[in-house]
């Protein structure tokens, strides 16, 4: 299912501006969240993928690099790429999606700073039904209340820059997108913020979606209140989504430290 990217670029470029700090930090916390998305199994073998604006260098991007899967990715193997499909730093390429869908995203929405795309089972499953995915009837979905919109026109895979620019436009103002027939994608002003909201929207729809098994008529929460509770959460939610980045680093300094390597 996943195709390499078509690129004359030269596999290896080092660049000592690349190396600083900030990005090695950058680095890090990116393949954190690849590390958790993988233990808590919101990957789908090596066809998803995560990407982060290089800080300091809006014009590139943090990529996980092709035939890797999450449960692989370290801080050093991840890829840094143009919006062109060069690449500058890393060994690989990106998988062929990946860029056409995370470098136009990236091109066209510059608070987009951190694009993770998923096929994770549970959001994905409400992704592939008729009607609106989530149902407001959660707490945890209310975090999202506002926030989502539904891109309908599922067009195959995206192997160019035409159906990656569609996917980037059905954006909007909304920091997730469910993608009928195929799964989700959810930006961020960090990559806290945007492992924060993909970690919630799994558990909404996991929720949900045992809700529905029971055959039960769901109950929904009243829009007077879902907007209230939104506005509760959204007060704390960059704090917490930095306080809950750290935490899953923590916890893979203790299992998984090659993750930093």
């Amino acid at each position: 299912m996943a195709h390499a990217l078509d690129t004359a670029a030269p596999a290896l470029l080092r660049n000592a501006a690349l190396d600083a700090p900030g990005i090695r930090q950058a680095r890090i916390d990116l393949a954190a969240c690849f590390r958790m998305a993988a233990k808590l199994g919101l990957q789908e073998g090596i066809c998803n993928h995560f990407s982060l604006v290089v800080p300091g260098h809006d014009e590139l991007m943090l990529v996980n690099p092709y035939g890797y899967a999450f449960a692989e990715v370290t801080a050093s193997n991840l890829v840094i790429c143009d919006f062109q499909g060069r690449v500058v730093a890393g060994k690989g390429v990106p998988e062929a999606t990946a860029f056409y869908i995370h470098a136009r995203l990236h091109m066209r929405h510059a608070r987009a700073k951190a694009a993770f795309h998923t096929h994770m089972p549970n959001a994905t499953a409400l992704s592939m039904l008729e009607g609106p995915p989530l149902v407001w009837a959660g707490q945890t979905a209310l975090k999202f209340y506002g926030r989502t919109l539904v891109d309908e026109d599922y067009n195959g895979l995206a192997l160019d820059e035409r159906e990656g620019d569609r996917i980037a436009d059905s954006l909007g103002d909304a920091d997730v997108v469910f993608m009928k027939n195929h799964g989700v994608m959810v930006v961020g002003a960090s990559c806290a913020e945007a492992w924060d909201d993909l970690y919630y929207l799994e558990r909404a729809a996991e929720v949900q979606r045992l809700a529905m098994a029971t055959g039960r008529a769901l109950k929904p929460v009243p829009e007077a209140v879902a907007k209230a509770t939104y506005a509760q959460m959204r007060e704390g939610d960059r704090e917490s989504a930095v306080l809950h980045l750290e935490s899953i680093k923590r916890q893979l300094m203790k299992e998984q430290p090659d993750f930093a390597d």
